[in-house]
């Protein structure tokens, strides 16, 4: 699927997650069958045990900032496995720990961290998710990552309904004054288990969805992530490495990856990264109407989206950055652990 019309199908379920209905269609709903037979049988293959181990990381990070006057910021992680950090031993190799200590590096502040990702959520575990992360009024989260999409596309939900549940989320989330960075749906085309010809078929299903996703998200005043194209070749070329031992959830190297893209956004997104006043051209960053911009992000590593422009005769823009990484390092103490959640991803 080309760039163009992956934009046009984004385009096209986005407006049906806001205005209701426009569910795929009957080849959509094979592909993604068959994609669903292929990945729950790679799900047996893997052997992830009844009661995999899934670290808390929740907790204080950057204790040695003391700012006086600055209240600790807090960092909400929301989603499915992937952002609870299924997969590795140590809270301090999860992503929402990684990002928790990069964000108190970069802001030289304490970052409280709260984690209500569940692994196995779907989109539609969103709505519940918002109200825990939003319980204290007292303390609105300053920032929220959201990480869903993967149990959507396997599980064959409508690509409208994953987004509308999403869009409310992040609707909920900037009603209340928190900033919201999304990391799009991972490219289940490089879960090893799963062969040709559904590799590719998986593939184009999850970057379907995060193009969509994307569009939903900037038009609620967020920023996305992708991180289907860096999850793709980094881990296809290095699946040993870059995936945990049961071959479906990222290693600590893999989730470091992921941390060191989502990193600059989250510093972004509250004002801690210097912005440049032109996008750079020779990083092939611009101003795009949002499809467009869904569509490029969806098929390139850490590309960021946000809304730029108001709305014109082409409909919403945005921009699209490619940001430099920053390397993130497990922190040197993290929060107690507990056994988790089992389901995947």
């Amino acid at each position: 699927m080309t760039r163009m019309s992956r934009a046009r199908v984004a385009r096209r379920i986005a407006a049906g997650a806001a205005y209701g209905g426009g569910g795929i269609g009957l080849a959509g709903a094979a592909v993604v069958g068959l994609v669903l037979a292929e990945v729950q049988l790679a799900r047996r293959q893997v052997g992830n045990g009844s009661t995999p181990y899934v670290p808390n990381a929740d907790g204080r990070y950057g204790q040695t900032y003391d700012t006086p006057g600055a209240p600790p910021l807090l960092l909400a992680i929301l989603g499915d496995s992937t952002a609870a950090g299924q997969g590795v031993h140590r809270a301090g190799q999860t992503p929402g720990a990684l990002l928790a200590s990069g964000l108190a590096a970069v802001a030289e502040r304490r970052v409280d961290l709260r984690n209500v990702a569940l692994p196995g959520a779907m989109s539609d575990d969103l709505d519940r998710q918002v109200t825990l992360a939003l319980a204290d009024q007292d303390r609105i989260p300053d920032i929220c990552v959201i990480m869903v999409g993967a149990n959507d596309v396997t599980n064959r939900i409508p690509a409208t309904r994953s987004v509308r549940h999403l869009s409310s989320a992040v609707r909920r989330l900037r009603t209340a004054g928190a900033e919201v960075v999304v990391g799009t749906c991972p490219d289940l085309g490089t879960i090893e288990p799963v062969q040709q010809p559904l590799r590719w078929l998986a593939r184009r299903a999850s970057r379907q969805l995060a193009a969509a996703q994307t569009i939903g998200v900037v038009e609620q005043g967020g920023r996305t992530v992708s991180l289907g194209d860096l999850l793709g070749p980094e881990f296809a070329a290095n699946p040993r490495e870059l995936f945990g031992p049961d071959n479906y959830h990222p290693s600590a190297e893999g989730y470091a990856t992921a941390a060191m893209a989502v990193l600059p956004t989250v510093c972004a997104a509250l004002g801690l990264w210097p912005e440049e006043e032109r996008p750079d051209v020779s990083r092939r960053e611009g101003f795009l109407p949002v499809a467009r911009a869904a569509a490029e992000a969806a098929s390139e590593a850490g590309t960021e989206v946000t809304a730029a422009l108001p709305t014109g005769q082409r409909g919403p823009w945005a921009l699209l950055k490619r940001r430099r990484r920053r390397r993130v390092q497990e922190p040197d103490a993290a929060p107690t652990e507990r056994t988790g959640h089992s389901s995947p991803p």
